[in-house]
């Protein structure tokens, strides 16, 4: 019998370096350091301070990318019996053994913290732990599996770096950028959420308690509406702090409505549709958000009044 015709991927040789760039996750990582530069932005309209901005990244980068190793490491048997995860890297066993890359994940993580602190200060390396700490042992070792508070406890985890950002800009964690930390913490329920009605089925065959009610569909999407809502008083709180040009935070505050828009199909019946809405959505709605903030110290300096 004649072979299929090779497809482009199976000709493909693996790649070792491939492997190790998806183990870092780098759209998460993409995404902390875009938190990151707001934060840093936030803190201080003034001109930017572009070596500060640069160690901030890269610090935070390495960080980031140390505690994905690590939730690698810590999820491995789990990925290997969910569909959407058990093509990666460690789970498919292609990188082997699998402690190299804890031992990995712990080294850019430490090495992230402890050069963020060192060229920085004390409180940037902090706000960078603390990030690490609750996104690798609160959130992947201690309730991923054990409670449907995971997501949104582990939230904090894409706060942190925005009060890294602040603490890099003026050395402490001003009230617009608390504010702002708010506001990517209740994101993050909205984000995840949405894709776990996606994946509702996969994670409940692993027994992952992934949505605020895995035996309640309907109750879930209720709640994904709600903390999409939410959103948008956290908006007006960041604009109460008196950091934010009436126009971006007027832009905020649709963004918000929109999102809410989006998802309040949720409300009245879950279908699939609605919820890869609300997931496509939820990631260029924070870019959206950070870009407004770039914009906003020219608008600041020009004599916009802040918004509230």
């Amino acid at each position: 019998m004649a072979s299929p015709p090779a497809t482009a991927a199976s000709t493909r040789p693996p790649s070792r370096a491939r492997d190790f760039l998806a183990l870092a996750k780098p759209g998460i990582t993409a995404l902390i350091c875009t938190v990151a530069l707001g934060g840093f932005l936030l803190a201080t309209p003034q001109p930017i301070d572009w070596l500060r901005l640069g160690v901030l990244l890269v610090t935070g980068a390495a960080a980031s990318a140390g505690a994905a190793m690590l939730n690698h490491y810590l999820d491995r048997d789990v990925d290997a019996r969910m569909k959407r995860t058990r093509s990666r890297p460690l789970p498919d066993e292609r990188i082997a053994p699998s402690g190299a890359v804890a031992v990995l994940g712990l080294a850019f993580l430490g090495a992230g913290v402890g050069f963020a602190s060192w060229l920085l200060n004390p409180l940037t390396g902090f706000s960078i732990f603390l990030g690490g700490l609750t996104y690798v042992v609160v959130y992947t070792a201690l309730l991923k599996r054990r409670s449907s508070w995971n997501i949104v406890i582990g939230g904090f985890a894409g706060s942190a770096p925005a009060l890294a950002g602040s603490a890099a800009a003026v050395g402490a964690w001003t009230p617009g950028v608390i504010a702002f930390a708010v506001l990517v913490f209740l994101w993050t329920p909205p984000h995840f959420w949405s894709l776990a009605l996606l994946l509702k089925d996969d994670y409940a065959r692993v027994g992952l308690p992934m949505l605020p009610r895995m035996d309640d569909v309907a109750f879930s999407g209720k709640v994904v509406v709600v903390s999409a809502a939410l959103l948008v008083p956290a908006t007006l709180l960041i604009g109460l702090t008196g950091v934010l040009a009436w126009p971006i935070l007027v832009l905020l505050l649709v963004l918000g409505v929109l999102f809410v828009a989006l998802t309040l199909p949720l409300w009245r019946e879950v279908t699939r549709p609605v919820a890869r809405r609300g997931f496509i959505y939820s990631g260029p709605y924070l870019l959206a958000v950070v870009l407004a903030i770039v914009a906003n110290a020219p608008l600041l300096r020009v004599g916009f009044p802040a918004g509230l």
